[in-house]
């Protein structure tokens, strides 16, 4: 008896078979508390495709941000390249649950999001994209408030 093979690659089977390997491998590191659910929280797909950022902030959940002194932002007065703009963020709040760091004249608002579990201390250092000379707005969730810091980043050549 002689076996025909089939040469055809069955793309729906492959795509299921990926899909359940990596659903049931997330399962396990869950299981085992490789991962948390701080993790995955977040802020909606929304607000990352915001155009302004007053649509950021209402995709955020429209909310009205206070100034605060209780956030060091440091970032360069002029970025020589706005491709690789670092900057970095400490919250002096006590219970920082989330970082949020918006550019007014970039294609998309808002640049980064990062949230903390409880426990943790609210500071991150990163590199972000502006496109052009514009308002760095930097968002502190802490205690279920907001808070914000702003300043002027000039850029020479543009990154986005």
């Amino acid at each position: 008896m002689r076996r025909s093979e089939n040469k055809t690659i069955d793309v729906a089977r492959r795509k299921v078979l990926k899909t359940g390997g990596g659903l049931g491998l997330l399962g396990v590191f869950t299981a085992l508390g490789l991962t948390s659910l701080p993790a995955w929280a977040g802020v909606k797909r929304a607000a990352f495709e915001a155009k302004s950022l007053g649509e950021a902030l209402d995709a955020m959940g429209g909310i009205v941000p206070l100034e605060s002194a209780k956030i060091i932002l440091t970032a360069p007065e002029i970025a020589e390249n706005g491709a690789e703009v670092s900057i970095t963020v400490e919250s002096m709040f006590p219970r920082t649950e989330q970082i949020s760091i918006l550019v007014d004249k970039n294609p998309t608002a808002l640049a980064a999001n990062f949230t903390f579990p409880q426990g943790t201390e609210g500071y991150i250092s990163t590199r972000i994209k502006m496109a052009q000379t514009s308002k760095l707005v930097v968002l502190v969730k802490a205690e279920g408030k907001y808070y914000r810091v702003s300043r002027e980043v000039k850029v020479t050549g543009g990154g986005c």
